[in-house]
């Protein structure tokens, strides 16, 4: 597919090639693009690991790195038989070198996704289709922002050509394995509104995620609350340690197998109550424990000499990234406790910008965390039912804009006297 890096560079060439697993790159050639460009790569492998990045400067999401995508296959987690079917989408040069890559899975579902499509898929088979196989371009079961087209932004060809080149590549592939759609979920809005150009429909729902307004401490953020906010959510955090419970922050070298045993307990517990089925393997812990411990905030509670709760986060560059919840006791205001308010005091003390604590949960809302758009595109390959959902999307985009505007007055901080 012919590029070219500008008016005076002569014509680059683009290929476009699909690997059935992640094993299949370098975990060095996949970072490169996750993060953006070698020299990120570079540094930070002359310093302490990967762990490096975080206090870098350099944008990095713990989702899409090599690591994180590894441990799901490794683990038997996302992989053919749970109906997640490794088909990553690679763009290189005409010398090999990777350039662009997206996570993409060919899919006989819609779980794991968080982005609801179901309706979409039987209205369709009502009317005679198959709607799957589908391609789904995302982390899998991982509700969070992310980029999903990869692009290195020091190579000789640029990083729109690049983004331009997968969704060209997305779309291929969606006809070469018949598929009835690609969708794209939790990417940043401008590339959706790239993919937009492309024949992708945009989409969009909201969650509750917390931003650092520069706070000092905890008690800081809560003196930009209305009173009887901060009074509330004191007492949430007075009554969360009672019963002789101990909150304890752990990542690094004390995430130990015993301690992926007792998360896992409570993960499955958690999970097997909401969805009967969680998505994710035991030994998916252990590879993620091996391969970026430092990435991991894992906040447990502890009581009568055991761990009774438990709450998994990952850390990226600005960005702390609350996942999954769990508890084998069930005390007052735990939860709150151990996903909300521990996750921001390790912003604050780490000079975070903000805090995504997962999908949905109107009830962030009253503990300071503020409503905001997500985004997702969706190339619909047949005419018909693209005409339906783009229908369809345009009034939901209404809905959930209106939405938004009626949570943001709901937000639990003080009211400015503009006359002040």
């Amino acid at each position: 597919m012919p590029r070219t890096a500008g008016p005076a560079a002569k014509p680059l060439s683009l290929q476009v090639r699909v690997v059935g697993s992640i094993a299949d790159v370098t975990a060095r050639d996949w970072d490169r693009c996750a993060v953006g460009n070698a020299h990120a790569m570079d540094e930070a492998s002359r310093k302490v690991g990967e762990a490096s990045l975080i206090t870098s400067g350099q944008p990095y999401n713990p989702f899409v790195s090599h690591a994180f995508l590894s441990a799901l296959e490794r683990s038997h987690s996302a992989v053919l038989r749970t109906g997640w079917a490794p088909q990553h989408v690679l763009v290189e040069s005409t010398d090999g070198q990777l350039l662009g890559a997206s996570p993409c899975y060919l899919k006989s579902h819609s779980r794991g996704e968080y982005v609801f499509d179901h309706g979409w898929a039987e209205a369709y088979e009502r009317a005679g289709g198959d709607y799957y196989p589908k391609l789904q371009v995302s982390v899998p079961f991982t509700p969070a922002t992310g980029p999903r087209l990869l692009a290195r932004t020091d190579a000789e060809v640029p990083a729109d050509a690049i983004k331009d080149t997968l969704a060209s590549g997305l779309v291929a592939l969606c006809q070469h394995r018949q598929a009835s759609s690609v969708h794209v979920t939790f990417l940043p809005q401008e590339d959706s509104e790239r993919l937009g150009t492309k024949g992708f429909l945009q989409r969009t729902d909201q969650q509750f995620h917390w931003c650092n307004e520069g706070y000092a401490s905890f008690e800081e953020f809560l003196s930009a609350l209305a009173s009887r906010k901060r009074k509330v959510i004191r007492r949430e955090r007075r009554d969360a340690a009672e019963s002789g419970i101990s909150i304890h922050q752990l990542t690094g070298r004390d995430l130990t197998e015993a301690v992926w045993d007792d998360f896992f307990r409570f993960y499955m517990d958690t999970g097997s109550r909401k969805w009967g089925r969680p998505y994710l393997t035991r030994d998916f812990f252990s590879l993620i424990g091996e391969s970026m411990a430092d990435r991991i905030l894992l906040v447990m509670a502890r009581r009568n000499g055991r761990y009774i709760a438990g709450a998994i986060n990952f850390i990226g560059s600005d960005t702390l990234f609350g996942r999954h919840w769990g508890a084998i006791e069930h005390h007052p205001f735990l939860h709150f406790e151990l996903c909300y308010y521990q996750a921001i005091d390790f912003a604050i003390a780490n000079k975070l910008k903000m805090v995504e604590a997962g999908a949905q949960g109107e009830h962030k809302l009253a503990r300071g965390y503020v409503p905001v758009t997500t985004y997702s595109s969706h190339y619909i390959a047949d005419p018909a039912l693209r005409r339906a959902i783009a229908d369809y999307l345009k009034h939901e985009r209404a809905y959930v804009d209106a939405a938004g505007r009626e949570l943001e007055a709901l937000t639990p901080f003080r009211k400015i006297d503009p006359m002040e």
